[in-house]
């Protein structure tokens, strides 16, 4: 190349925004003019900082980058936002290619992402699953930085893994070292639980029929220790649920050795999250505990510590299984199809109701304290129950109780119920449509007035009423009955009415 020779090139790599991957071409052109690298195509400041690690990387590689050229970067589509440092590999190769130092033939078909680092060495960045269903759905091969991972897997994809840039000069490629998925670790068991049967009977409900669950008792009753056992009776994720959840996480930079092996996201914010810690959001739109909950359980722990923004902010996803959010930077949609498990005391000194503690809350507190749960959120939550503290003769017992493989087995029974009944218990169940659930219960003149009566007594909403018909639709499947029947009517209503929030 002379000092007055244009030369151009461009790579293929591809931008997130939030879950969603736009592809984006990296183009360049070098040739005369003022000395400097300029990065155009709506880039952010982690994306121009680009031009001191590319020129430092190519440097340390043993290729030439001279200080008096003119460079000139271009990030197409430009009306898409840029962020992060993995167009710092695509770059790189695009300005190798464009002054002919290495060929640019074999990266015609290549997605590429990767940081790189002073001397060289390539790394990766969040998001690498989402690059590789970008390169799968395009039919091309991935190019990226050394991997060792689990992910799942995507057919007959080519992953291309590159340890440093002076390997460029010899097609020095390694492939993924792909770690085999090891049984999921031990998890909880519910037989450590005894003297909760009623609870642990609606957790029981709840996992088969994928409904929310709100626990109400003291403190030192055991709401926690009865919520963080529910994901050991879920069934395991399946292959299109680990793909969906296996997205979301690696856009974070999670680790994705659990999601992989089929074992069920459980994630439990701290109750001072904001709400755009829950639903998601930030500078750069990124998903919150709702979205990294999806196809799991997300739990509320001290669910009326929350601050109340938050947990309005929640009623969207709970409706409608997914988050939207709008900025002024752009539109992004995150997946949210979560399992709703809430612990939460009767009133602020936790004892209202208790028979051996006396609550000191006045009347306000308690109401104040209340009216966090009550609403619209709770009306979106299909059990209630009550968690008493049981004898300390009944903790010497522990591991007595009924075990998680046994629970398992009834959950699994029951979705394998709904499904021959064709309902869809993977999807949300608030998709359901109020006709569907009447006609899957098959009530006949007697409890149409049962459920009318129940209705009018408890001043229940329409929504409660479908709730109450969706509950006992699942309890009757846990007893293997084809038809609801009043008394998995009176159990549906009494984990929706009958509890110390009434």
């Amino acid at each position: 190349m002379t000092s007055v020779e244009t030369v151009r090139a461009s790579v293929r790599s591809c931008a997130l925004l939030g879950v969603v991957t736009v592809p984006v071409t990296v183009e360049i052109e070098v040739g005369p003019g003022l000395p400097g690298v300029h990065i155009v195509g709506m880039a952010d400041s982690s994306v121009q900082e680009a031009r001191l690690r590319v020129k430092s990387a190519v440097r340390a590689a043993g290729f030439s980058m001279p200080g008096n050229q003119h460079i000139v970067v271009n990030l197409a589509p430009a009306s898409v936002r840029k962020v992060g440092s993995g167009y710092d590999l695509p770059i790189a190769l695009a300005y190798l290619i464009a002054t002919r130092q290495i060929p640019g033939k074999p990266f015609d078909d290549c997605l590429i992402s990767g940081e790189l680092s002073l001397v060289g060495h390539v790394r990766n960045v969040a998001g690498l699953f989402a690059y590789a269903l970008q390169a799968q759905r395009e039919h091309m091969r991935l190019l990226s930085g050394p991997v060792t991972t689990c992910m799942p897997e995507l057919g007959q994809l080519e992953h291309l893994c590159l340890d440093h840039l002076s390997g460029l000069r010899t097609n020095s490629f390694s492939r993924p070292r792909v770690i085999a998925v090891q049984p999921a670790c031990a998890q909880l068991d519910y037989a450590d639980v005894v003297g909760q049967e009623t609870a642990v009977r609606a957790l029981a409900i709840a996992a088969a029929g994928q409904h929310g669950v709100l626990l109400v008792g003291p403190p030192g009753s055991g709401k926690s220790m009865l919520a963080r056992r529910l994901p050991s009776i879920l069934p395991p994720l399946d292959e299109r649920e680990r793909r969906e959840a296996a997205l979301i996480h690696s856009v974070v930079g999670d680790d994705l050795s659990s999601i992989t092996a089929g074992v069920r996201p459980f994630r439990s914010p701290h109750h001072t999250a904001s709400a755009a810690a829950l639903v998601g959001g930030g500078r750069d739109l990124r998903p919150g505990e709702a979205s990294l909950a999806h196809h799991g359980v997300l739990f509320l722990d001290e669910l009326g510590e929350f601050a109340n923004p938050a947990l309005q902010a929640l009623r969207q996803p709970l409706e409608d299984g997914v988050v939207v959010l709008s900025r002024a930077q752009g539109r992004a949609v995150f997946p949210a199809k979560f399992q709703l498990v809430a612990a939460s005391n009767p009133c602020p000194c936790g004892y209202l109701g208790d028979h051996e503690h006396l609550c000191k809350c006045s009347e306000a507190q308690v109401n104040r304290y209340q009216g966090k749960l009550g609403g619209p959120l709770k009306d979106r939550i299909d059990l209630i129950c009550e968690v008493s503290r049981i004898d300390p003769s009944k903790v010497l017992e522990s591991g007595k109780g009924t075990s998680s493989a046994t629970l398992a087995a009834q959950v699994a029974d029951a979705r394998e119920r709904a499904r021959q009944r064709g309902d869809e218990v993977a999807r949300s169940l608030s998709s359901t449509k109020p006709h569907e659930v009447i006609e899957a219960c098959r009530l006949d003149g007697e409890l149409t007035r049962l459920v009318e009566k129940m209705a009018r007594r408890h001043h229940l909403s329409g929504r409660g009423v479908i709730r109450v018909l969706r509950v006992a639709r699942t309890i009757a499947d846990l007893d293997c009955s084809d038809a609801v029947k009043s008394e998995h009517l009176y159990e549906s209503c009494m984990y929706r009415v009958e509890n110390t929030l009434e």
